[in-house]
């Protein structure tokens, strides 16, 4: 059987507020860290969301 291409990656919010986002990426054709600028409840802003890797 095949390895998957895909890793899970959680995307942590720079506000320190605790909420993240999980996204899949693919290692091999994307090998640079993700970064987003995505929407924040619990500030209630759009802040960026840095990779971090699932415990």
């Amino acid at each position: 059987m095949a390895k998957k291409n895909t890793i899970l990656v959680r995307l942590v919010s720079t506000a320190d507020t605790g909420y993240f986002l999980v996204k899949k990426r693919n290692p091999k054709k994307q090998p640079e860290k993700l970064s987003f600028r995505k929407y924040d409840p619990v500030v209630r802003k759009h802040v960026e969301f840095k990779e971090q890797k699932i415990k």
